[in-house]
């Protein structure tokens, strides 16, 4: 299937490494213009040698995401590079593990911004060009958690999903305008961070990784943990133009492992 995005801008937050790199290399092979941020700068030139070596084109502009000037300027570099944002993916790193009670203000803040408030920043900053050209595609990677909240994982659980209600109001604030508004779900999906996860459960039970993994499968239909680029095809579909009618939507990706219907 052509996806129709050949010569589109798109840019992908939080691309140094995970799903936000499999977006990225997998939007580039579909003929897209990359641009990518990460505060990570070794991470994220990484990213950027991975695209150009299976011949892509491909922005690295490192940036801290709690930080509205450096947000800025990464949305005007991409804009000078490759012209107005045709495709945005909202991705960010999570927060370390921990219960949703007894959390200091000051770390709800911290996280709020680099969370949230920053990919509600760049989507305000590309959604007029879009409104204007009548095209454009804004995907945003949250969590399972927004569905069914993980154990002690409650900084995620609740800014994410304050993502879910943003995203199906904007959805339909600019659906006349050809601008699709769509949110995906990751599962259990095999990334450093699930792996930093599964090794941070299995130090409070005292227990081994392998069994803390092997008891993680055991609730996926699948029986595996999905592959990066599973998600990432699912992610690129939605950014394509042959995904015009899909929008407000929240897709999952994760083998089937939450029952909530």
């Amino acid at each position: 299937m052509n996806l129709g995005i050949e010569g589109k801008s798109a840019l992908v937050l939080a691309a140094g490494g995970g799903l936000g790199r499999a977006i990225a290399t997998t939007l580039a092979q579909e003929g897209a213009r990359v641009a990518v941020t990460d505060i990570d700068a070794e991470a994220l030139r990484e990213t950027v040698s991975q695209i150009e070596q299976r011949g892509g084109q491909a922005l690295g502009v490192p940036a801290d995401m709690s930080k509205a000037d450096e947000l800025l300027s990464v949305v005007s570099q991409t804009r000078d590079r490759y012209g107005p944002v045709d495709i945005l993916i909202n991705n960010s790193g999570g927060p370390p593990p921990s219960p949703v009670s007894g959390i200091a203000p000051e770390t709800w803040r911290t996280y709020f911004e680099s969370m949230v408030l920053s990919l509600l920043t760049v989507t305000d900053l590309v959604l007029p060009d879009m409104r204007t050209r009548k095209w454009g595609r804004i995907v945003t990677s949250t969590s399972s958690g927004v569905i069914a909240p993980i154990p002690n994982l409650g900084l995620s659980n609740a800014l994410r999903s304050t993502l879910l209600g943003w995203s199906k109001t904007l959805a339909r604030e600019v659906a006349a305008d050809n601008v699709t508004v769509n949110v995906v779900l990751p599962g259990r999906v095999a990334t450093q961070r699930i792996r930093q996860l599964d090794e941070a459960r299995a130090k409070r039970e005292n227990t081994a990784v392998d069994r803390v993994v092997a008891d993680s499968v055991s609730t996926i239909p699948v029986g595996r943990y999905g592959d990066p680029q599973e998600y990432a095809d699912v992610v690129a579909f939605l950014a394509s133009a042959r995904a015009s009618y899909v929008t407000g939507s929240v897709i999952r990706v994760d083998g089937g492992m939450l029952a909530n219907i």
